[in-house]
């Protein structure tokens, strides 16, 4: 038997789902959160800027709340690189927010892009698992 995965994920929140099969429904697999990338950009630092002499000011190539948004990209790669390790599933569904599948496709490994067979830039996050299933017809018989 086949096992889909469902990744529906935002910068600071991933749900992870499995379908087992025609009609068998979604059952969430794991819930994974990241507040850190909610936080205000001022919480996230420890300090200002630091100046250099004669360099001007330094300002970080990343702002920190696109660092956490890395931090959990790669956190999520991991979820699914240990998936795939394990054979826990077959076929991998991308659901995420158009700046997240950017960080996320950055992370994942060829071994896992391989199982991706289809990617829908939305943030379903908050959605009930019955309005979910219903945006997912079209790519898993749910």
């Amino acid at each position: 038997m086949s096992v889909t995965w469902i990744l529906v994920a935002n910068a600071s929140h991933a749900k992870l789902y499995a379908n087992h099969g025609p009609k068998k429904g979604l059952e969430l697999v794991k819930e994974l959160d990241h507040p850190e990338s909610r936080e205000k950009a001022a919480n996230l630092v420890s300090d200002r800027n630091g100046n250099y002499q004669g360099s001007g000011s330094y300002t970080p190539p990343t702002s920190p709340k696109e660092h956490e948004a890395e931090v959990f990209a790669q956190e999520v790669a991991r979820v699914l690189e240990e998936g795939r390790v394990n054979r826990a599933y077959d076929r991998l569904i991308l659901v995420a927010s158009a700046h997240f599948m950017g960080l996320l496709n950055q992370r994942l490994s060829q071994h896992v892009r391989n199982l991706v067979s289809d990617t829908l830039e939305k943030d379903y996050t908050r959605l009930p698992v019955k309005e979910l299933a219903g945006h997912l017809q079209d790519y898993v018989y749910v």
